[in-house]
């Protein structure tokens, strides 16, 4: 009998040592976040859309995405933001490890992956601090080619000219991963 329990006990040990409950539960957190980032800056896209236009969701977008992730990154004491390999703010471009998670959301997507599940975690450590990252994949939806697409009215192109002179983030199809959503936090400091 001792062997039988040996065998059921040790794929449960192994699953212990790879997903520890604090990973679990800052990637619930992380993804929570998320979702309240996308949500809010979706309902604020929205409500600038019906009350002006495209022209008017660039200018919401260009002011309150900056203000709703310094907001939730306060509250929650997480690095919230958004990020892409075509980025329109250049404050948003992506470093070496949101890149290669970026790339993987990619490959995922091309192989037919639901892009509602494209999230990503892991604990990297970086000159004695360990941070736990996170991202969620941002799906390019029709709406979003308005102003992410190939064909943008001139005064649309005028308008993301004015406010994001060095923007990359048009040329986008319906079902592309427009990016993601990245958030970082500090777990352990060594340095202190």
């Amino acid at each position: 009998m001792l062997p039988i329990i040996k065998l059921i006990m040790s794929p449960v040990l192994i699953i212990l040592l790879f997903t520890p409950p604090q990973e679990d539960k800052l990637s619930k957190e992380a993804k929570e976040l998320a979702q309240e980032f996308g949500k809010t800056l979706k309902s604020e896209l929205v409500k600038g859309m019906s009350e002006g236009g495209a022209l008017n969701a660039i200018s919401v977008c260009y002011e309150k995405a900056p203000k709703i992730a310094e907001h939730l990154s306060q509250e929650s004491g997480w690095k919230i933001s958004r990020t892409s390999l075509k980025a329109r703010n250049e404050n948003n471009t992506p470093d070496e490890w949101e890149k290669s998670i970026l790339f993987e959301f990619e490959k995922l997507n091309e192989s037919g992956e639901d892009q509602n599940i494209l999230v990503h975690s892991e604990v990297v450590e970086k000159n004695g601090i360990k941070i736990f990252r996170f991202m969620k994949a941002i799906p390019t939806d029709a709406v979003c080619l308005t102003c992410h697409g190939s064909n943008l009215k001139d005064e649309v192109a005028s308008k993301i000219e004015e406010l994001y002179p060095g923007d990359t983030a048009t040329g986008f199809k319906q079902g592309d991963i427009r990016g993601a959503f990245s958030l970082s936090k500090i777990i352990v400091d060594k340095t202190e």
